[in-house]
């Protein structure tokens, strides 16, 4: 991605934290069933629904990352300007060009 490495965010909302958390585990779920479904060679069609339902929801997880890291990280490293901020805009323009992708 950029240049600069971080091992941890500068900061994350606690509230969204817990979201993403129970987002992730009620996809954990999904996929499971999912599993289960291609294992049971259930209908194609039902399959493919619960797999769109899976990438929508990942989707409303990389939304509220993005957004996080726009408000804190990105955000942060902008108004220091400089190296961080070079850094910080060549790593928001490929994560823009990989979320279009």
């Amino acid at each position: 991605m950029s240049d600069v490495q971080h091992d941890r965010a500068d900061h994350v909302d606690p509230e969204i934290r817990k979201k993403n958390l129970a987002r992730l585990r009620r996809i954990e779920g999904q996929v499971r069933g999912i599993h289960r479904m291609v294992e049971e060679d259930r209908y194609c069609p039902d399959i493919l629904v619960q797999v769109s339902s899976v990438q929508q929801a990942l989707r409303g997880v990389s939304r509220e990352l993005m957004r996080n890291h726009l408000r804190h990280c990105a955000t942060s490293a902008l108004k220091e300007g400089g190296d961080a901020g070079e850094a910080m805009e060549k790593e928001l323009l490929d994560l823009i060009y990989k979320y279009l992708d």
